[in-house]
């Protein structure tokens, strides 16, 4: 973790009580997205508590490129240049299909029109290209694994 986003965690975690601290295990520190505009945009959303969930394909996980996301996990959501912006726990992670995305799932994503048409269009794209990298097919059958979270600071 870099060590801007460190200290910002240890702030907040300095402000808890031993036995809340206690709760927590697991940390990072990320932008959302692949680019500047769109990790910019995700953590103003973040921030303001519109966006809280957030989908990732799950192949980039059985890859070991990552680590699977876990309940409880905190991270220190930064914009593109690295300066954090608040902090997210997350509160469920589960694996589901692209084509049984919800429509309150898609809400919950808080971008676009929060519609789940403008979600599947614009995670379509975006998983097309990631599937290249990995390459596999896309499909409406690929696996999702769909994050919850809140901000906690």
């Amino acid at each position: 973790m870099e060590e801007q986003s460190q200290r910002y965690l240890n702030k907040y975690l300095s402000s808890l009580s031993e036995t809340e601290r206690k709760r927590y295990q697991s940390f990072s520190s990320d932008y959302f997205c692949t680019d500047e505009y769109n990790a910019n945009l995700c953590a103003e959303l973040i921030y303001s508590g519109q966006k809280t969930a957030t989908c990732s394909l799950n192949a980039w996980y059985e890859s070991g490129k990552e680590s699977m996301p876990t309940v409880g996990h905190l991270q220190v959501v930064v914009d593109w240049n690295g300066q954090p912006i608040c902090i997210i726990e997350i509160d469920s992670v589960e694996m589901c299909k692209y084509n049984e995305v919800t429509a309150d799932f898609a809400y919950a994503e808080g971008e676009g029109d929060r519609s789940l048409k403008w979600w599947r269009k614009a995670h379509w794209s975006y998983f097309s290209t990631e599937c290249l990298d990995f390459h596999i097919q896309p499909s409406e059958e690929m696996i999702l694994v769909l994050e919850r979270f809140h901000v906690v600071y």
